[in-house]
């Protein structure tokens, strides 16, 4: 099937979840990430249940606090 990763089309076997993708991609900081299915964020406790479909677009997020004047 053909999803959307971060702008970009890339091919996943039928089935794959959020948690497999997350793997695939190495993505940095998995722990810290959050992950949008389809402009929606997913709840990091289902990301292991989370089935991707064709056609969906995932995004991943980190938000980074700090800075100062």
């Amino acid at each position: 099937m053909t999803i959307t990763i971060a702008g970009e089309k890339k091919e996943y076997a039928e089935g794959t979840t959020i948690a497999q993708i997350i793997e695939a991609e190495k993505v940095e900081n998995p722990l810290y990430v959050t992950v949008s299915l389809n402009d929606d964020f997913v709840d990091k406790d289902t990301f292991d249940t989370t089935i991707v479909k064709e056609g969906d677009s995932i995004e991943f997020l980190y938000f980074m606090g700090g800075g100062s004047f």
